[in-house]
């Protein structure tokens, strides 16, 4: 098994390595060597998984003999892979050596944790310097060149911390052994030494390293361990300065105690690079004499300040001195610059060293022993900058004037990669014309998700109470933010905002992606905005590229450079997907398979699934939008954040109709306009959607534009009749109703957009685009439509159901979702139907359908109409849960029917709850009209519905409301309010409405908006011109806590403080699934309100985890409601017998007491007798509940036949 994952390491390796064609390569020489047969071969062609292909690979190689013979296959395709290295004691075909296998594990820690690690550092070298690779996508151990910087004083203290204190410098030592095991390898010829290798002696590996070069090529050693090194090199230290500069792959170091005034030599003199075969792929450095009396330090005058370190050689970057290392440590030269062309080799005499292999497109090598910024002492998190705004004079030392100009500007971005993401941002600059062109700031909400039932795993929105709602204080900022203090590196942020249909988040979304393009969201390099209506949906096989650049404004050729730059840095990447709901099956996309890979194409739904699982471009940032309608999907669910797009507020609404009419240059209109809009208020209250809104103004412009007196109607159906009418003159024959039955059939479908070929003909779509009821996508074939907004869908939707004789009669009544059906349900994802349908078959045929289509077939819209009447007049409202008789009672409005209006009203009930019901300003203004029109008193309940304080005023300011529930602190505001205004009449009416009976504490907002209620009390009574309690405190009778164990014990002494205010208490309830557990303290706390809680009736204190030092403390304050209190229950604590004894001495005084519960607690016999005998004093106790396992049920039994009182469970 050993010899097995030593083979299947170095298989993994290959495999992640190359493409699958060089892959395939591999099985096809397997299978010339006979190591595989046909079949097998087949098989393991299309084997989809890579895991599973290494494995089956490895077990080949393993029963059938040697794997070099197998892995000569790689150098017949002109592949470079590393040698299998066998263990001496391996032995082929079946033998019985052993081979150390490591287990190539991920590793954790920095640098020094790797030393006490058993891995084989040669493994993992070419391990994680290969295996990110796979799929393209890269994981960066190390950071890019051109973003790690070290302050200079701080290394150099670092260095003098080595030579001063023992243990910093064993442990340095170590690293250098570590480095001299991995680098000096015969097996790369002489490899590249760091700048650690002074403390193991830079002369001898000098000429160590020329002798290797003599001998390469004759035979491979095996390396020694460290342990098999000299004992005297773990502190071996230079006894004088080296007269030779070494010159490696990453560091120059040479001698710096002279300083002679010879010329600076040339950087570009101290390295070359010879031309090296495909099959090798080294690097070479040139080992150069230069005179021990030659100081390159000289040359130098450094600035102050942070440098950059550089660990590749490609990035041109200058000399640089690192002073102050010690007095036994040379100074350090840090050389980077381009390489000189192979016609500036020097003499083939001078030795070469070669230097590490690089892998292809990679800024440098991910090996783990690049020490992290942990293992660097006294290295703070500054020195570590992102691309910071420097000039090249504040990063680059400054010129020898023998040297001339050697390093130039650092490119940020290769070209290829600056003129994508130029052509990207001038495609998104893009200002939209026309209404989309108007913009008005929302407010973004943050919003949380609770579980639908304590059995369900569904989660929804919670409806939020006004002053819960936390708008964003820094716009896109915050939300760009949201989660990034709980992100992880590398972990893909899931951020989405949700909305109703037509509050603008497309249009946000292409904001963002604008903003993005004026440079003002520096943290991203890469937007890509990608609406889902314009995905493929054939589920074609495709690519991740292909999908960043084919969609947005306008598709963009696929560069594999600049994909491989955004893999590589994926955290800096915003994919915006526009219009989530639009998508098929959005449960299932976080169950759906997707390996890591970005590489192997896939379909488009395989792809979203892979980034909604954090697979693919894994550390990006996911912005998602979609449609909030009840239960989220799960990838919904899941994200990091969330936020609702608030609507607009009537303020925001007025100032879109101004800005609409300044930019159609008709600013003497825009009075004229508001006035239309104000005088209707059920339009006006429509207006919180942009695209009611935007409906409103085109109406409002076409009557101002008719100079007579116009009037807006008074319905969203007639909104719509309006618009639509004056198009449907100049219209081809039947293009309309075609139209409305696309809209309908893609509506069922789940779908806002159309293909050009569903349309009858070519004259149909030039008068649809014509007239603005479809559009093209932005960044779509020009073959792809979409209807302008999804209420002008809706619309035409319900006129193909009004319509049409294909829909049966009795099947119409589903569409208006009005009633659950339990075998195929409607799935209402047209939302706006039921109210259009309405609206359409019942409003004057004259002014309504007869106005938009040519000839309407009687017979089939009055049969329709009986059909609607007889379904709507069978509906009882009192028996409609609150969502659905609001849907009515807009319906209901919608008709202008009066029989029907009537028939809802009077079967309103006299209680209307619509606890946990989003309340929209449009459903507030239609309940406040079917009140007044009822002729009766209601009373309401408007928790958690969310009502904006303007709605909350008229509903509650309504005569015909005598009595109402909100949230207390929604309630409190709008008492300010009306204070302020001096409106002293309505706020002691509203006071003398408000309940809050019965209230449950579920929440430490709760208790504080309770308490905040009992200090407006305290205020108005210590004032001199009012005086008396608030109705509601002073009528609350029933007041429940349950705030479970960690909340409860916090929130229970703010209750207590206010506990006296309720005068009129009668139950009082403490006990909580989750338990409160307020304990002894809280019992003490409680006990000394009971004087002042004259009423109270019950009492329960269960499961509170009171002992018997609460229980005491209990008797001894219960005398105080001994005439009140009915039932006290003290069940599921810990009381033992010492708390029952106290309990029994005061069960005589409570004469009032008819119920006590004991049940499962710690007492023994002892208790229980006591409690028995102090219950033959109380002959007004009805039950003493008092089984416990604590007690022998014999003794329970004998205790119940004494007293039948007695229960036992």
């Amino acid at each position: 098994m050993n010899h097995f994952q030593t083979i299947l390491t170095q298989v993994r390796m290959l495999l992640s390595s190359h493409q699958p064609s060089q892959v395939q390569t591999l099985l096809d020489n397997m299978l010339q060597e006979e190591l595989l047969s046909r079949e097998y071969h087949c098989a393991l062609l299309h084997e989809p998984d890579a895991e599973a292909l290494a494995r089956k690979i490895s077990l080949t190689l393993l029963q059938k003999g040697d794997p070099d013979l197998a892995l000569l296959g790689w150098a017949w395709s002109g592949l470079q892979c590393p040698v299998v290295e066998k263990d001496p004691s391996y032995q082929d075909h079946g033998g019985s050596g052993q081979c150390a296998a490591m287990d190539l594990g991920p590793l954790e820690g920095g640098y020094l944790e790797l030393l006490n690690s058993n891995a084989d550092p040669f493994q993992l070298y070419h391990l994680y310097d290969q295996m990110d690779l796979v799929g393209e996508e890269e994981t960066e151990l190390c950071s890019e060149p051109d973003m790690d910087t070290i302050n200079c004083e701080q290394f150099s203290r670092m260095l003098c911390d080595i030579e001063g204190d023992e243990e910093t410098r064993e442990a340095y030592a170590n690293i250098a052994e570590l480095d001299q095991y991995v680098f000096q390898d015969s097996q790369f010829e002489g490899l590249s030494k760091d700048i650690f290798i002074e403390h193991i002696g830079l002369e001898d590996i000098i000429s160590e390293s020329v002798e290797m070069l003599e001998e390469a090529g004759q035979k491979s050693q095996k390396r020694p361990f460290p342990d098999e090194l000299p004992g005297d090199l773990k502190h071996m230290k230079l006894a004088e300065p080296l007269n030779v500069p070494m010159v490696t792959g990453t560091f120059l170091v040479g001698p710096a105690s002279d300083s002679s005034a010879l010329p600076c030599p040339s950087p570009s003199a101290l390295f070359n690079k010879e031309t090296t075969s495909e099959q090798t792929q080294l690097e070479e450095t040139v080992l150069t004499s230069v005179p021990a009396s030659s100081s390159l330090l000289s040359c130098l005058s450094l600035p102050a300040g942070p440098i950059h370190i550089i660990p590749t050689l490609p990035l041109p970057q200058g000399l640089w001195q690192i002073s102050g290392a010690g007095a036994d440590v040379s100074s350090i030269l840090i050389y980077q610059g381009k390489m000189p062309q192979a016609s500036q080799a020097p003499p083939s005499s001078s030795p070469v060293i070669h230097s590490l292999p690089k892998s292809p497109d990679r800024p440098g090598s991910t090996s783990p022993f690049a020490p992290s910024a942990a293992d660097l002492p006294n290295m703070p998190e500054p020195a570590l900058t992102s691309r910071a705004n420097v000039t090249e004079n504040e990063t680059s030392p400054t010129q020898c004037p023998a040297t001339g100009e050697v390093s130039s500007k650092l490119p940020k971005w290769p070209e290829s990669v600056e003129q994508f993401c130029r052509a990207l941002r001038d495609k998104y600059q893009a200002e939209p014309a026309g209404p989309e062109g108007i913009l008005v700031e929302v407010d973004l909400m943050r919003v949380r998700l609770e579980r639908s039932s304590s059995k369900s795993q569904e989660r929804e929105l919670v409806t939020l109470d006004w002053a819960e709602q936390q708008p964003t204080r820094r716009g896109l900022a915050e939300v760009l933010l949201a989660a990034a203090d709980r992100r992880q590196p590398r972990e893909t942020q899931v951020i989405a905002v949700l909305g109703k249909a037509g509050q603008g988040k497309s249009h946000w979304a292409r904001a963002v992606s604008r903003t993005w393009a004026r440079g003002q969201l520096p943290q991203y390099d890469f937007v890509f905005y990608l609406p889902c209506h314009c995905l493929d949906h054939s589920g074609d096989a495709t690519r991740l590229q292909d999908l960043l650049f084919s969609l947005g404004p306008q598709p963009l050729p696929v560069d594999n450079e600049v994909f491989g730059h955004i893999l590589r840095r994926p955290d800096r990447v915003l994919l915006i997907l526009d219009a989530f709901e639009e998508l098929e099956a959005q449960d299932s996309l976080l169950h759906s398979t997707c390996g890591p890979t970005s590489a192997e194409p896939r379909s488009v739904r395989g792809l979203l699934a892979g980034l909604l699982q954090r697979k693919l471009l894994r550390g990006c940032t996911l912005l998602l939008t979609a449609r909030s309608r009840g239960r989220l999907a799960p990838s919904l669910s899941k994200a990091d954040a969330l936020f609702e797009m608030a609507s607009f507020s009537a303020k925001q609404a007025e100032t879109y109709v101004l800005r609409y009419f300044e930019q159609l240059g008709a600013t003497h209109h825009q009075e004229r306009a508001l006035v239309l809009l104000q005088g209707q208020p059920l339009l006006h209250s429509h207006s919180h959607s942009p695209t009611v809104c935007r409906a409103v103004c085109q109406l409002s412009e076409a009557l101002l534009e008719l100079g007579e007196e116009a009037e807006l109607p008074s319905t969203l159906t007639g909104l719509y009749v309006g618009l639509l009418s004056p198009a449907v003159r100049d219209s081809p024959p039947g293009a309309l109703e075609a139209l409305a039955r696309l809209a309908w059939e893609q509506g069922r479908r789940h779908h806002s957009t159309l293909q050009e070929s569903q349309l009858p003909s070519a004259e149909v779509k030039a008068w649809a685009v014509a007239k603005g009821l479809v559009q093209h996508i932005p960044g779509a074939p020009e073959t792809e439509l979409a209807f302008s907004s999804f209420l002008l869908q809706c619309f035409l939707g319900a006129l193909w159901l009004a319509l049409s004789s294909e829909i049966k009669d009795k099947e119409l009544p589903q569409y208006l979702a009005l009633t659950p059906r339990k075998k195929k349900p409607y799935d209402n994802w047209l939302d706006g139907v039921p109210r259009f349908l309405v609206g359409l078959v019942f409003q004057p045929r004259t002014c309504c359908l007869g106005a938009l289509a040519r000839s309407v077939a009687a017979t089939v819209v009055n049969r329709k109409q009986k059909v609607l009447t007889r379904y709507l007049k069978r509906l009882q409202p009192g028996l409609l849960q609150s969502g659905r008789l609001l849907e009515l009672l807009h319906c209901a409005h919608e008709a202008l029917d009066t029989g029907l209006w009537q028939h809802v009203v009077q079967g309103l009930p006299t209680h209307l709850s619509f606890l946990g019901t989003r309340l929209m300003p449009p459903d507030t203004h239609i309940l406040a009209s079917t009140l007044e029109t009822a002729g009766r008193d209601f009373s309401l309940d408007l928790r958690s519905t969310g009502i904006d304080p303007s709605g909350l005023r008229s509903l509650v300011g309504l005569s015909c409301v005598t009595c109402f529930r909100a949230s207390l602190s929604d309630t409190v505001g709008l008492w300010e309010s009306l204070q302020q205004h001096g409106e002293a009449k309505l706020l002691q009416a509203v006071e003398e409405k408000f309940t809050i009976e019965p209230f449950k504490a579920k929440s430490m907002k709760d208790v504080e908006d309770l308490g905040n209620l009992v200090q407006i009390q305290r205020t108005k009574s210590s004032s001199e011109d009012t005086a008396g309690e608030l109705p509601a405190i002073r009528d609350l009778k029933k007041l429940e806590f349950a705030l479970g164990p960690v909340l409860g014990p916090q929130a229970f002494p703010k209750l207590v403080r206010i506990l006296e205010a309720f005068s009129s208490l009668q139950h009082l309830d403490l006990d909580s699934l989750s338990e409160n557990k307020i304990g002894d303290e809280g019992v003490a706390q409680l006990a000394a309100t009971f004087p002042r809680l004259k009423a109270l009736e019950t009492l329960n204190l269960s499961q509170n985890s009171i002992t018997d030092v609460g229980a005491c403390k209990l008797a001894e304050a219960l005398p105080s409601l001994a005439a009140s209190l009915l039932r006290l229950s003290l069940y599921n604590n810990c009381i033992g017998d010492v708390g029952a004894e106290s309990l029994a001495h005061v069960l005589p005084d409570m004469v009032s007491l008819r119920v006590l519960d004991v049940q499962y607690n710690k007492f023994t016999a002892a208790g229980a007798q006591q409690l028995t005998a102090g219950l033959r004093k109380c002959p007004h106790v009805e039950t003493l509940a008092m089984w416990t396992p604590t007690i022998p049920f014999g003794v329970q039994e004998h205790l119940q036949q004494l007293d039948s009182r007695i229960i036992l469970r």
